[in-house]
């Protein structure tokens, strides 16, 4: 009986052993997925402020040329046509950027498998 003990009691340290490192293992791929979608996004948020700064300028030198170039005959036609063209662009990004916003993130979709697989196996379910 004393032997049966220690054995019981080494078992539950190994179990113990086994799902700390399993728990570990998983929020340490939870953290890098974090930390990948966090620069991912940083770096989103850089490219579109520079791209939204040079397509400003774009926009904004194109128009002041178009409106000198119709200056003497039709300089309000001109910027009706253009004010008109840059809502409906901005009214379209709107609508891009909602149906966008709505999406589902995959944020932290490998971590959720492997917790998932991990449930399965120890409900005694694995393949």
């Amino acid at each position: 009986m004393p032997e049966a003990s220690p054995g019981l009691l080494g078992s539950a340290k190994r179990l113990l052993s086994t799902l700390t490192s399993i728990v570990s293992s998983r929020l340490e791929l939870l953290a890098n997925e974090f930390q990948e979608e966090r620069l991912r996004l940083t770096q989103m948020l850089f490219y579109a402020l520079a791209a939204l700064f040079c397509f400003g300028m774009g926009v904004l030198l194109l128009t002041v040329l178009i409106v000198m170039l119709f200056w003497d005959d039709h300089r309000l036609a001109a910027i009706t046509v253009l004010g008109i063209l840059f809502f409906a662009a901005g009214t379209l990004l709107t609508l891009l950027l909602r149906s966008k916003a709505g999406e589902r993130s995959v944020l932290f979709s490998a971590s959720l498998a492997e917790l998932a697989g991990d449930r399965r196996h120890l409900d005694g379910t694995h393949e």
